[in-house]
């Protein structure tokens, strides 16, 4: 999620068979949303929700966060808006791309941090001061794969679920679009099928169509692709159809989901409306992007947020409960003080991910993935 585009002049519609140009600007607004749906998950694990991190705390999130816990509890939207600007920044760099060059790009852009995530929340999690219990080695080792989800296996890393639903949003845009070549048409017809199969799919519940096309995310991605058809030309009345109806049943699934009846027994309660306007939000932010409203937010310390996202999202769960619990109950450090010092403290650790790993690692990733196989040698006659 690093490739981004200039803007179209206002009305122009670019050529969609002709790949995109070199040393674009870059979209540094949406840098800062990526990071910013980050901190609403982060904000979400640590005071939005039960579950292990009462552990960290010593209490229930909702007694060290009385009234915050309650808004807090809409974090989780943040894998919505997630899923939005994937589905924008997929398309964009996928256009004019070979399936080489993209799938080096993915891979490359992925792993690197989530090797080292994985092995540094399974070491920490083994160290005998920590009281959260670590996967076994065998199920850790599976976590390199990425594919411990279908494969029923423990997660070493609590937010590794969303990244199973980038790879299959990967893996279909890859073989609808990128291997037969990006094209405007083909990518139209891409979002309306997969729109359509995935709500059949919820129709005849059948768990390999849901495992494959996803019906409760194919409206966030698809709305994404459809912002950045809606980058290329503002005026392409088929990329806003693709963005109106993404929203409409984007916003169904987003309450379904979420939403529950209120309970005393509850952790909280959100309510439709609040789930509504924050799936509202991130389509009209990234909207926004995309309409060039947004181009005068191009400050140079937005490139540093986009890219410390990712190993951020990565370590802030399970880190962070390590955090919470030397700070507040070691420490005796209030909730609101460890809250922050909480998000400082894996920021600055994102910082090294991306200095000492990504920095390092993903170029050279990506220029060996994106090197010609040898051929093998001809045998003699």
């Amino acid at each position: 999620m690093t490739s981004t585009l200039a803007r179209p002049a206002p009305g122009t519609t670019r050529q969609a068979e002709k790949g995109e140009p070199r040393g674009r600007p870059r979209l540094r607004a949406l840098d800062g949303l990526r990071l910013l749906a980050a901190l609403m998950v982060a904000a979400y694990h640590y005071g939005g929700r039960g579950g292990e991190v009462t552990t960290a705390w010593g209490s229930s999130p909702k007694e060290q966060f009385p009234t915050l816990h309650a808004y807090f509890s809409y974090g989780c939207l943040g894998v919505q808006v997630f899923f939005v600007i994937s589905g924008f920044v997929i398309c964009m760099s996928g256009w004019g791309r070979p399936l080489r060059s993209f799938f080096a790009s993915r891979a490359s852009r992925l792993l690197p941090a989530y090797w080292v995530a994985v092995l540094l929340v399974t070491a920490v999690f083994a160290l005998p001061v920590v009281v959260h219990e670590a996967v076994s080695p065998s199920d850790a080792l599976v976590n390199l794969t990425m594919l411990q989800q279908p494969l029923g296996v423990d997660r070493v890393l609590g937010v590794c679920w969303t990244l199973w639903a980038e790879v299959r949003f990967y893996a279909l845009f890859a073989l609808c679009v990128v291997m037969p070549g990006a094209s405007r048409r083909r990518v139209i017809l891409f979002c309306a099928l997969w729109i359509l199969a995935a709500a059949i799919a919820e129709g005849a519940n059948e768990p390999l169509l849901d495992l494959v096309l996803m019906p409760e995310y194919a409206p966030f991605f698809v709305g994404g692709i459809g912002l950045y058809l809606v980058h290329r030309d503002r005026r392409d009345s088929y990329a806003w159809g693709i963005v109106g109806v993404s929203w409409l049943i984007g916003q169904h699934y987003a309450v379904q989901d979420l939403w529950h009846a209120p309970s005393p027994d509850a952790f909280s309660h959100r309510t439709s409306f609040g789930i509504v306007l924050i799936v509202t939000l991130g389509f009209a932010a990234v909207a926004a992007v995309a309409l060039g409203l947004l181009d005068r937010a191009n400050w140079r310390w937005l490139t540093v947020a986009g890219a410390l996202t990712y190993p951020f999202y990565l370590v802030h769960e399970h880190l962070g409960w390590v955090v919470i619990h030397a700070l507040h109950r070691g420490l005796g450090i209030g909730s609101a003080e460890t809250f922050a010092l909480t998000i400082v403290a894996m920021l600055l650790l994102a910082r090294l991910l991306n200095r000492y790993v990504e920095d390092t690692l993903t170029p050279k990733l990506r220029a060996r993935l994106s090197r010609p196989s040898p051929e093998p040698p001809s045998e003699a006659a």
